[in-house]
Order: C-alpha cells, then structure tokens, then sequence
C-alpha cells in the first residue's frame, strides 16, 4: 500500500465571552475561487510541537497571544488528494481558546495574509453560523452543530473526531 502524505494542521476556536467565534476568510484559488470560514490556524513547521504551532499562527493572523495550554477539543482528518496542495490530505487538530472580544488585528501585512488567502475576519454568533446561507463554505461542514455542542457541553474529555 503507497504511503500517505498529510499535512498536519492545528485550528484555534476563538470563543469571546458572548460565545461569539472568531473565523477567517480563506479564498482558495484551487478549485476555482472557493470561498471558506475557517477557524485560524495552519500547518506544524518541522522543528514544532502543535502547541508551539497554533501559537505562532493565532499570533500571525489574528493577534492573540495564547498563554496557557488550551484543551484539544476536535481531530479531523481529510483524505483528499488536492485538499491542500502537495499531500494527499490533511490533519486538523482544534483547541478551544477563551477570551475576552477584541479587534482582530495580526502580526501579518495584508498582503502577507492575502498570500495566506486569508481576505477577512469577522466575530460570528451561533445564530449566526447555524443560520448562515451564504455562498461560502463554512469549515467544518457541521460548524453549526459542533459549536453548539461544545457551548452548551463544554470541554470533551478526548478529542471529537470529525468528518469534513
């Protein structure tokens, strides 16, 4: 059997105090101009511990200094040749992060987050999400159905795992 090659991913679930989360824009150029809201976050450089990831990322896109360990709250795996380009999927590993609301605002240019397709970020409501109809694609598909578990169940005792 050939082997796989995924990347490997964290995703933060910025939760304010309302329970308002905090999604990114993501316009992917392949397939043709798809439009994602998605939590912040992105791959696990060689030389890091995902924690050490999601910090760098959260701080690069949104401006959150994450200081204590946040709970690992969903594992998604995606086995989808072209999902993210160069592997055959990926692993997303989600940590839910509280905070008070703030004004999103990263270490990254504009131009160096429109290089990271990242267009927008924007404090969602769970009316919000579960009632959103838009033409873009909300990340996970179940968003709506997740976040309002975790909201009203708290903190899993082990990871969710997830479909797409």
């Amino acid at each position: 059997m050939p082997s796989v090659s995924m990347r490997h991913a964290v995703r933060a679930i910025i939760l304010d105090e309302d329970d308002r989360i905090l999604l990114c824009r993501f316009t992917i150029p392949d397939p043709a101009g798809t439009v994602v809201w998605a939590a912040p976050g992105g791959g696990i450089e060689p030389d890091e511990t995902p924690l050490g990831a999601l910090r760098r990322e959260v701080r690069e896109e949104v401006g959150l200094m994450i200081e204590a360990d946040p709970p690992h709250v969903w594992h998604q795996e995606v086995v989808a040749p072209g999902h993210s380009p160069g592997y055959d999927g990926v692993i997303n590993d989600y940590f839910l992060v509280r905070t008070e609301l703030f004004e999103p605002r990263g270490e990254l240019s504009d131009d160096q987050l429109a290089a990271e397709h990242i267009s927008e970020l924007k404090w969602w409501s769970l009316p919000d999400v579960s009632g959103y109809h838009g033409p873009d694609l909300l990340s996970p598909r179940d968003l709506a159905g997740l976040l309002r578990t975790l909201i009203t169940s708290g903190t899993p005792t082990r990871p969710v795992p997830l479909g797409l």
